[in-house]
């Protein structure tokens, strides 16, 4: 039986209509209810999880930013917060747009609360995008959202696909940041050595679990790491390819409670 269990969310603990199925929610509470920490590690900010944290029982610990951050749900305590410094982003932001012309930026900020736009990125976006109305993402210049450290800068194209981003900002060959993709309509970008796997480490730490101990689910090419370091590493079988190469093992999809089954098949319920 596991100590903690880690679980992306948009298509791995959450259906096609971005909600939780009772039969999820009635696992989770199980597994909480054997003294099992249920933590959700996602690339949404904390505005996307108290969305949803009501319908989840999550009141915890959680991992936001792809692991870029670790915050208390009922706290607001912060236990860590790592950040892309603003000299890479600026670097990364000018290489990436002498080959790609018309890109839009943005950046989270304070602890995931502010979402700095540039103008004309809130034309492109949709509520589904990052949880947040468009109308309230405002606009400015690219010089402002490349001016300060960023928990995470996201990067999108208003016709290209997010795969010819991240394989155009991959074929640069810089380092000095992670990047990956989440199945959302845009790049994201982390300080060096950032990963949901990364901050699963430092929350176990925390709290006194060991890396075998940790049963982890995940769908998206961000959960990739996390599978691979969690003790048990579980793909939902609508996950991408390599994800569910990785995974020691794959559950059925999301919209078939693939989380749920995993864990009751574990506790026995």
């Amino acid at each position: 039986m596991p100590r903690l269990i880690a679980t992306d969310l948009d298509g791995t603990l959450l259906d096609s209509d971005s909600s939780v199925s009772p039969r999820t929610r009635r696992a989770l509470d199980a597994a909480r209810d054997r003294g099992i920490h249920v933590v959700p590690v996602t690339a949404r900010q904390p505005i996307g999880l108290r969305a949803l944290a009501g319908d989840a029982g999550f009141e915890e610990w959680a991992l936001c930013g792809n692991g870029a951050f670790g915050v208390h749900l009922t706290t607001g305590r912060m236990l860590f917060a790592e950040e892309l410094p603003s000299e890479t982003i600026r670097t990364l932001a000018d290489a990436l747009r002498e080959t790609i012309p018309d890109l839009l930026f943005a950046s989270v900020r304070e602890g995931g609360e502010s979402f700095i736009a540039q103008h004309g990125y809130a034309e492109v976006a949709a509520l589904s995008d990052h949880k947040r109305d468009p109308r309230t993402m405002g606009g400015v210049d690219l010089d402002q959202v490349l001016a300060a450290p960023s928990l995470k800068l996201v990067i999108r194209h208003p016709e290209l696909a997010p795969s010819a981003l991240f394989e155009a900002l991959t074929a640069l060959g810089m380092t000095g940041f992670e990047a990956t993709l989440s199945g959302a309509p845009f790049v994201e970008v982390m300080a060096q050595g950032v990963t949901k796997a990364t901050g699963l480490a430092r929350l176990c730490a925390h709290l006194g679990v060991q890396q075998h101990d940790v049963l982890a689910f995940g769908d998206a090419l961000n959960d990739l790491e996390m599978l691979r370091w969690a003790g048990h590493g579980v793909a939902v079988a609508n996950a991408v390819d390599v994800v569910r190469a990785a995974a020691d093992e794959v559950s059925v999809t999301n919209d078939e409670h693939g989380v749920a089954t995993v864990i009751e098949r574990m506790l026995a319920i």
